[in-house]
């Protein structure tokens, strides 16, 4: 199975192929993790809280390393929920 990339920061490689997207949602399915991600629109790169309007998120399947690893390098506390911080993401072919 091909899996979707997600970075806790700005990736410096590539910068044009990646997204912005704040987590709506992380959930376990079938021995994988899915990360539930609103698209921030272009321009509003200072406020994550702005999706592109049309409410459509996009589910991104990664394993469960990555989501710890990703999700430890984001600016949260062991105790809080990543819920509503911001992520670079590239789906599967993207």
């Amino acid at each position: 199975m091909n899996h979707d990339r997600v970075h806790a920061r700005e990736p410096s490689h590539h910068v044009d192929r990646w997204s912005v997207g704040v987590i709506e949602s992380i959930d376990e399915r079938d021995g994988h993790c899915v990360v539930t991600v609103r698209p921030v629109a272009s321009g509003e790169a200072g406020d994550e809280r702005q999706s592109e309007g049309d409410g459509r998120t996009v589910e991104l399947v990664i394993t469960l390393a990555v989501r710890d690893l990703f999700v430890g390098r984001l600016a949260v506390d062991d105790d809080e929920s990543p819920v509503g911080e911001r992520v670079w993401y590239r789906k599967r072919g993207g």
